[in-house]
């Protein structure tokens, strides 16, 4: 079905948006115009936690509210001083430049205070869902050897799990110190955040840090091996600021919110450091999902600028076009999703309950920030990813590198660099090494590009499962199905869904004196959100007598995913059975 192009007039927006003329701008663009906003440190020399924090007020910065209903507000002097304390803190703990610190929280705001501080330390700040179980947290703060964690009292359980009552953890050598932001004192092993930063001075003379030089890393999941960190600088923040005005149009006198966890890169880049860099208050919620807990929200706060992910939109699609009736949401003067494709249907239910389009944006963990987008300078063409950010040049090309015509199918690259652009893969150089061909960034998406430059997202070129909006590697989920005691092997796919995008769906073969049941199902389940993490179980599984694999014994996902969705199989030469 053909959707009709979404012409914007002025008064959707309330206000002029500050990137006026996509056309002129991206012909003329520069970063060095953009550079002279940074306060640096010394000649060449910076530091993205300080650029966040410099801009110190009595104004709000962060309204913090909690699943239990306590609400905290705090200024942009606060998160100055607070990140400061935690540096300071750091120092005192003997924390060195580019020693890795993890942040293992659920939304509070002492993830801004210690990532912000993390980096005025001149450290790298690592972020954890808090749905990450056992083995997810093995194969990050072990593989990154992270000195420090800051966790609660709750998600400590599982560190303690991992390490059992030992000294020294095996799967975890270069963890000396776990701090918890909700003990007022130090218990056995771990510190008390109160005490510890409570403590300590905060004024902080922030490390001098070059725009190549690390600040932050996330863990991101891939078709094979365990999680790969994808590793950014300092310099990012030159990107992540401007690209927080132009394609987000945040104002100092908006308020924001942005529904992404920590855990994940929108939750950094657009949770933490653009919106601060550009002085802007933010919503910080740590419930979960409820429809009419979320509209309550934007009336409660008076949002204007709300950035979410489509499994959302969706599911506000599904709670019914009276609830949001029953809301002040006048508030609202932008609409942004992120994360997986945002189907037409969605941008347009927006226009219909809200007067406003939700305009889609795309990026990856690896490129740091927005790099393709819906601007509010430009019509919307319901379904496409936008035109790419001044500064960046898009392609769509062939498996060699050659750039393709107008709507020709292929792969979407990006020539770098730019300021965001991730700087390497953690211990990996051959990951690293993987993303490029010849002069391009390969982000392994599909897509085309029509004759008015709008790209179009077709599908991934790998197996990589976007479930409600987080990425999920199929390796990684079927490593913890095997380690279930009844699983013999298994093979993992993403399955189209309308609410989620994709669902995780198991292919399992079962060891001799085991039968599938009900209840074996819910077991598995529960193991692997225990193991795993919360959002990467399998909604559905399926027992099989035997799994494709070829010769070598790689299971053949492709072939797993042809029979479930009726496909064309293909090639089968290297099938075994």
């Amino acid at each position: 079905m053909k959707h009709a192009i979404i012409e914007k007039p002025a008064e959707f927006f309330k206000k002029e948006p500050a990137l006026k003329h996509y056309d002129s701008a991206y012909a003329n663009f520069s970063w060095e115009d953009y550079r002279k906003e940074i306060d640096w440190l010394e000649e060449g020399k910076l530091n993205a936690g300080h650029e966040a924090t410099r801009h110190c007020s009595d104004k709000t910065a962060i309204m913090w509210e909690g699943a239990d209903g306590r609400k905290k507000t705090c200024s942009f002097n606060k998160v100055n001083a607070e990140s400061n304390k935690f540096a300071n803190a750091l120092r005192g703990l003997g924390v060195q430049k580019g020693e890795r610190v993890f942040l293992f929280l659920p939304r509070v705001p002492q993830v801004h205070y210690s990532f912000l501080g993390t980096l005025k330390a001149g450290a790298i700040a690592g972020t954890l869902f808090s749905a990450f179980g056992l083995d997810a947290l093995k194969d990050r703060i072990g593989h990154s050897e992270a000195s420090v964690v800051v966790t609660d009292t709750n998600l400590k359980k599982r560190i303690d799990e991992v390490c059992g009552n030992m000294q020294v953890c095996k799967d975890m050598p270069a963890l000396k110190h776990v701090i918890l932001v909700d003990a007022e004192d130090d218990a056995g092993d771990a510190l008390s955040y109160n005490k510890l930063v409570g403590k300590q001075s905060p004024e902080f003379k922030p490390e001098p840090m070059g725009k190549d030089d690390y600040a932050f890393m996330l863990y991101t999941s891939g078709t094979t091996g365990k999680p790969k960190g994808i590793v950014h600088a300092h310099g990012g923040i030159i990107q992540q600021k401007l690209s927080a005005r132009w394609v987000l149009d945040l104002k100092q006198d908006d308020v924001y919110w942005c529904t992404a966890d920590h855990g994940w890169v929108t939750g950094i880049s657009y949770g933490i450091l653009g919106p601060l860099a550009n002085r802007v208050p933010l919503v910080l919620y740590d419930g979960r999902f409820d429809a009419e807990k979320w509209y309550s929200i934007i009336q409660e706060y008076k949002v204007s600028v709300w950035y979410t992910a489509p499994t959302a939109i969706r599911m506000l699609m599904k709670a019914g076009d009276e609830l949001p009736a029953k809301h002040d949401l006048s508030s609202l003067r932008l609409l942004y999703s992120v994360g997986e494709p945002l189907n037409p249907e969605a941008v347009e239910w927006g226009l219909k309950v809200f007067n406003k389009p939700f305009h889609d944006t795309w990026w990856q963990t690896e490129t740091g920030s927005i790099l393709i987008a819906n601007y509010p300078c430009l019509p919307i063409k319901p379904g496409s990813m936008g035109k790419p950010f001044p500064g960046i040049k898009a392609a769509i090309i062939d498996d060699e590198g050659r750039e393709l015509p107008a709507n020709q199918e292929g792969n979407l690259a990006i020539k770098p660099p730019w300021p965001s652009i991730l700087r390497t893969v953690w211990a990996n150089k051959e990951k690293y090494e993987g993303y490029f061909l010849k002069e391009w960034f390969t982000t392994g998406d599909r897509a085309l590009c029509d004759d008015d430059g709008y790209y179009w997202f077709i599908g991934r070129a790998d197996d990589v499962i976007k479930t409600s909006g987080e990425r999920v590697g199929p390796f990684e989920v079927e490593s913890a199905l095997v380690e279930h005691e009844a699983i013999a092997e298994a093979g993992v796919i993403g399955k189209p869904d309308m609410m989620r995008g994709e669902i995780i769906k198991a292919f399992i073969t079962l060891k001799d004196g085991y039968k599938h049941t009900p209840e074996l199902d819910e077991d598995i389940q529960k193991f692997v959100k225990k193991n795993l993490a919360g959002h990467a179980y399998p909604r559905e599984i399926e027992v099989v007598d035997s799994l494709p694999k070829t010769s070598s014994g790689k299971i053949m996902r492709r072939v797993l995913k042809a029979k479930e969705l009726g496909l064309a199989i293909g090639d089968t030469s290297t099938l075994e059975n």
